[in-house]
């Protein structure tokens, strides 16, 4: 429900988020109900000890205004507790999420393309690669473990995982996973853009004709430099804010978010 609510929101939610969200937190999700009818959700997935992700804040449009929306704000926020607490807002709403203890970090924007060209040299597929080590690179880009969530994310229905490696190790992995409106790549983590492009045109070539869009991060800039490269056009834009500060990692290999619901 959750997600049909995104959807009309216009934030194409993938196909198959519902399952791989709860097994990142299965106790992250709330609903806010009057007399028994929901009228609003968020989700604040607790990654670890350490880290936290807001999203799918939603309040039906008919019960905006009438303090559903801070409730539930204030129950997710309980929920995380002294977390450093991550979220992807629209730019409309950076002040409230100021006033909530938030600092903008940077800006993220969406890209749209379409798929197609040729599968280049050098990728494979990602179900070749040991899951462990699928794990050891993602925690170099992203501030907290999560297995539980990669799990499903890379063995989706439809969805396309490719990866490129240096000797036993990963170089860079993308996933493309299939959305309301075609495919959502992302994660898309790479040691270079060269290794960027490549998995980016291997995802392209397994998707010719179909509508793609990667969310690119002002913390890596040539991350918006690949999509332009690839012809791929801006279509919206969010702030990335933390409560306790920028997470320390490597955001030069971030050419795609996973997600701007979850992280």
């Amino acid at each position: 429900m959750a997600l049909e609510w995104a959807a009309a929101e216009g934030w194409n939610p993938g196909l198959h988020d519902a399952s791989c969200f709860y097994a990142a937190d299965p106790y992250g999700f709330f609903l806010a109900e009057l007399n028994g009818e929901p009228v609003g959700c968020i989700s604040a997935v607790a990654y670890d000890e350490a880290f936290g992700f807001l999203g799918l804040y939603i309040v039906r449009p008919p019960y905006r205004g009438r303090g559903f929306g801070l409730k539930l704000w204030d129950t997710a926020m309980a929920h995380l507790g002294t977390r450093n607490v991550g979220l992807d807002g629209v730019v409309a709403q950076q002040d409230n999420y100021r006033k909530s203890g938030f600092r903008l970090a940077y800006r993220n924007m969406r890209y749209q393309g379409t798929g197609g060209g040729a599968e280049p040299a050098g990728v494979v597929d990602l179900s070749t690669v040991e899951f462990d080590e699928i794990c050891r690179y993602d925690a170099t880009v992203f501030p907290a473990p999560r297995a539980r969530l990669l799990r499903r994310w890379i063995d989706q229905p439809r969805a396309v995982a490719l990866g490129v490696l240096s000797g036993r190790n990963l170089a860079g992995y993308a996933v493309a996973r299939p959305s309301r409106t075609g495919f959502r790549i992302g994660p898309l983590f790479a040691d270079a853009a060269h290794v960027a492009g490549a998995l980016f045109e291997g995802l392209s070539s397994r998707l010719r004709g179909e509508p793609i869009f990667l969310d690119t991060t002002e913390a890596n800039p040539r991350s918006g430099e690949l999509a332009q490269r690839y012809g791929m056009k801006p279509v919206f834009e969010t702030a990335r804010m933390y409560t306790g500060g920028v997470p320390n990692v490597r955001n030069e290999r971030c050419f795609g978010l996973t997600s701007l619901e979850i992280g």
